[in-house]
C-alpha cells in the first residue's frame, strides 16, 4: 500500500514564562485548539469538579504534532480516501435509502453529506448538534468517501444512468457471503489517524441520513499508525506478510487510466471517478500460525522479514517466475499469491489496494474474528478486481487459509468543484 511519511517530532511545551504571560481568563475557542497539542485550556474536573470539565489558567499552547496538522482536501478532481496515504483508523458503512426516499431527498442527503464532510476534513466543527467528540483534535488526514450502489439507480428512478461496470460481480469459489453484510444502495469510506477523528466523523455522517437513509451494515477497521516503524515502509496485515508492495503509484504514466474513469467515460457523470470493490476477508489466524515461516513464504511467494520476492533482491525487485532451486523446483511456487496476482500475468489488469484490518473479537467457534477490510479501486472492476479474483479462485494457495464473507461494489463519482455537492451531476443533471 502507498507508504506513510513518519509524523514530526513534538514541539516542546510553552515555558514557565509564557504560560505566566497568559491571561488566566482568556476564553478557548475551537479554532484555536485546533492549534494546539490538545485542550491544553480545559483539564479533567478533580477536587471541587467531580466528574466534569473545569477552566484551568490557559496557557500558551504548544502547535499539534504533524499527525494533528495533517489535512486532507474535499475539493478536488477525485474524491478523497483513494489515492491518500493509509490511515490508523477506518470506517465502512452501507445505508439503505428509506421506502419512498427518491431522487429529491437522495440530493438532499448527499448536499448535507457533503458539507459536513468539507467541515470535518477541515478541523472544523460538523454544521448541526456537534458532538464535540474531535473538539481539541486537528484534520488528523480525515477522508470521507462516498459511493453509489447498484440498488441506488431503482430507487431514485436512475435505471438509465446506472453504469453497466456496476453490474453485480460474478460469484467465486471462495465466496461465504453474508447478503446482510454485503452491498446497499449508498457506501461511505471513513479513514483518519486518529481514532475519535474517524468516531467523530462516522457519527455526524449517520445523524445526517436522518430519516432519508438508514444504517444496513458498518464495519471498524485499522492500521499501524504513522510514526510506528523506524522508516516508512510498506504497511503489514494480520498475517504478519507485507501487503501492497506491487500497488500502482500515481508517478506511473497509466495511473489514472487504470484507476479513474476518463474525463470523457461513460456515463458522463462518473468523469474521474473510479469503482470501489470491498470485501470482508476473514483470515484463519489459527491455521495460518500453525505453518512454519517456510511455508507461509511459499504460500505469498515472498520473504515475510522484508517482502522481497523469493526468488531474491529487495521488496521492489522484479520477481524472476523461472528461477529454480538445486533441485529443479520453481523458487517461487507456481500456486504462490504473488506470482497469480501480478499484473503481467493477468492482462495487465490491476487495482489500487487500500484496505485496513479488522478484529471484532472471538466468535462462537472461540478462534478469532480477524481479517482485512479489502478495499480496491480501479476505472473498471470487470478489468481490474474480475479476472484476478477469478485466476485467484483456480488455484491460490492462498485460498484455504482465508474466506470471503461480505461483499460490494460501488460507483465512486469525481470529486466535487467548490460549491458542488457528491453525485450533483447525477442527481440534479
Amino acid at each position: 500500500m502507498p507508504d506513510q511519511s513518519l509524523p514530526k517530532a513534538r514541539t516542546p511545551e510553552a515555558s514557565t514564562g509564557e504560560r505566566e504571560a497568559a491571561s488566566a481568563h482568556e476564553g478557548i475557542s475551537r479554532r484555536r485548539l485546533l492549534g494546539t497539542a490538545g485542550a491544553t485550556g480545559l483539564v479533567l474536573g478533580t477536587a471541587g469538579a467531580a466528574g466534569g470539565y473545569a477552566a484551568a489558567p490557559s496557557e500558551a499552547a504548544a502547535p499539534l504534532t504533524s499527525l494533528g496538522t495533517d489535512r486532507s482536501m474535499f475539493h478536488g478532481k477525485h474524491q478523497p480516501g483513494i489515492t491518500d496515504g493509509l490511515q490508523a483508523r477506518g470506517h465502512l458503512v452501507a445505508f439503505d435509502l428509506a421506502a419512498g426516499a427518491g431522487r429529491k431527498k437522495a440530493a438532499a442527503l448527499l448536499r448535507r453529506w457533503s458539507e459536513t464532510a468539507r467541515r470535518l476534513m477541515a478541523g472544523e466543527p460538523s454544521t448541526h448538534d456537534d458532538t464535540d467528540v474531535a473538539r481539541d483534535a486537528g484534520p488528523s488526514s480525515l477522508t470521507i468517501t462516498f459511493g453509489f450502489g447498484h440498488s441506488f439507480f431503482a430507487r431514485t428512478g436512475l435505471e438509465k444512468q446506472r453504469p453497466t461496470a456496476l453490474d453485480p460481480l460474478p460469484e467465486f469459489s471462495s465466496d461465504h457471503l453474508d447478503r446482510s453484510r454485503s452491498n446497499g444502495d449508498l457506501w461511505v469510506q471513513i479513514g483518519a489517524n486518529d481514532a475519535l477523528v474517524a468516531f467523530h466523523a462516522l457519527r455526524a455522517i449517520q445523524k445526517d441520513a436522518g430519516r432519508a437513509a438508514k444504517v444496513r451494515w458498518q464495519m471498524n477497521g485499522f492500521n499501524r499508525s504513522p510514526g510506528a516503524t523506524s522508516h516508512p515502509m510498506t504497511a503489514r496485515n494480520l498475517m504478519g506478510q507485507i501487503d501492497g508492495t506491487r500497488n500502482p503509484k500515481p508517478s506511473e504514466a497509466d495511473f489514472d487510466q487504470r484507476i479513474f474513469v476518463p474525463d470523457k467515460g461513460e456515463p458522463a457523470w462518473m468523469a474521474n471517478g473510479s469503482y470501489a470493490v470491498v470485501r470482508r476477508i476473514r483470515m484463519l489466524l489459527d491455521d495460518w500460525e500453525q505453518l512454519s515461516l517456510k511455508a507461509q513464504e511459499d504460500v505469498i511467494g515472498r520473504r515475510k522479514s522484508d517482502g522481497a520476492a523469493l526468488s531474491g533482491g529487495t521488496e521492489t525487485t522484479a520477481m524472476d517466475l523461472e528461477k529454480t532451486d538445486a533441485k529443479g523446483n520453481l523458487v517461487v511456487p507456481i500456486n504462490s499469491h504473488a506470482r497469480i496476482t501480478r499484473p503481467d500475468q493477468n492482462g495487465g489488469a490491476a487495482m489500487l489496494r487500500r484496505p485496513f484490518s479488522f478484529h471484532d473479537g472471538i466468535d462462537t467457534d472461540g478462534v478469532p474474528d480477524a481479517g482485512l477490510l479489502f478495499i480496491c479501486w480501479q476505472a473498471d472492476p470487470l478489468r481490474g478486481f474480475v479476472p484476478v479474483q477469478r485466476k485467484l479462485d483456480r488455484g491460490d494457495a492462498l485460498s484455504q487459509f482465508i474466506r470471503h464473507e461480505s461483499s460490494g461494489l460501488f460507483a465512486v463519482p469525481g470529486g466535487a468543484a467548490e460549491g458542488e455537492y457528491v453525485g450533483q451531476k447525477l442527481l440534479d443533471g
